[in-house]
């Protein structure tokens, strides 16, 4: 597997998507580490993806267990999540940060594969890097398609089977105000890149299914239009729009700084995106529900606002 730094990765993404070349990449959170492969030079054997309904999975890839699953997390003691969650809320306390995403890392014992989890998952983007983690998630990074940008920020979850859970979501304050925050991060991303950037579905929801049952997510569309040389800037686009709002916070260069101290592990890719392009159109999702095999290992990697 070829690895990019960021200036490589840029001029990688730019040379292949001028060239209307189908590829797959993906990008870590740091964004100084990234994945980039022709789409007909993939091994399914190193790297299997999902993109809606781009894929390269095939049943004869893996082999689906049949017996009971074995999922059992072993969570960080509270203490230690309170001092990174305390760290946090000081930074709000003080200004420093309107909203933050602090996420930790949780061991989790089980008789799963990171190939059985790919099967087994159900989400609109499912990658899965052999030997490295295996990520299943419902969000959406960007879209592009026809000149047009668009993004899907997730923000607000419930449990689907509660008494008027939509109603619950839609009026509860805390998930108003840390969507309209992120809405508005969002939206100042995409300017600078777009043109004519506008919000065009507010706050919609979504239902989406979960090895605990079903919830609710409640996300918001935004969208612009991209100079006519965009195919010959991707990269470059890309890049400007990184690390995602909604896996960080607002302000996001300095939420940044406060999570990266206040977390006590490396994200990795985690958090990160990925993409697929297909010659003329650009569908990504950004990394979370996501599981990373360490020394014959699993951990779950998850955060919240």
């Amino acid at each position: 597997m070829r690895l990019y730094n960021r200036i490589n990765a840029i001029k990688r993404i730019n040379q292949l998507a001028g060239k209307g070349v189908p590829f797959v990449f993906l990008i870590n959170f740091e964004h100084n580490c990234s994945y980039i492969e022709e789409t007909n030079a993939i091994d399914a054997d190193e790297l299997l993806y999902q993109f809606g309904t781009k894929t390269n999975y095939r049943h004869t890839n893996t082999t689906v267990k049949s017996h009971p699953i074995v999922w059992s997390p072993s969570p960080m003691p509270f203490e230690e999540y309170q001092k990174a969650f305390h760290q946090v809320k000081n930074n709000i306390l003080k200004g420093n940060s309107f909203l933050a995403n602090l996420t930790c890392i949780t061991p989790v014992e089980s008789n799963l594969s990171l190939d059985d989890i790919f099967v087994h998952s159900e989400a609109t983007y499912k990658i899965r890097l052999a030997n490295h983690f295996v990520c299943f998630s419902p969000e959406t990074f960007i879209k592009i398609n026809n000149g047009i940008i668009s993004s899907y920020p997730m923000k607000g979850t419930i449990r689907a089977d509660l008494p008027r859970a939509a109603e619950q979501l839609l009026e509860d304050e805390k998930e108003m105000a840390e969507h309209a925050t992120i809405t508005d991060l969002i939206r100042n991303d995409l300017s600078m890149v777009a043109h004519n950037v506008s919000v065009t579905r507010y706050r919609y929801i979504d239902k989406l299914t979960t090895n605990s049952g079903k919830i609710l997510q409640t996300s918001t569309e935004i969208t612009g239009r991209l100079p006519d040389n965009y195919h010959q800037n991707l990269g470059n686009i890309l890049f400007k729009l990184l690390p995602a709002g909604s896996i960080t916070g607002a302000p996001k260069k300095k939420t940044t700084e406060i999570i990266k101290e206040a977390e006590n592990y490396d994200r990795g890719f985690y958090t990160g995106i990925a993409g697929y392009f297909d010659g003329f159109s650009l569908d990504s999702t950004v990394m979370i529900r996501f599981v990373e095999l360490q020394n014959g290992k699993l951990y779950f990697k998850s955060g919240g606002g």
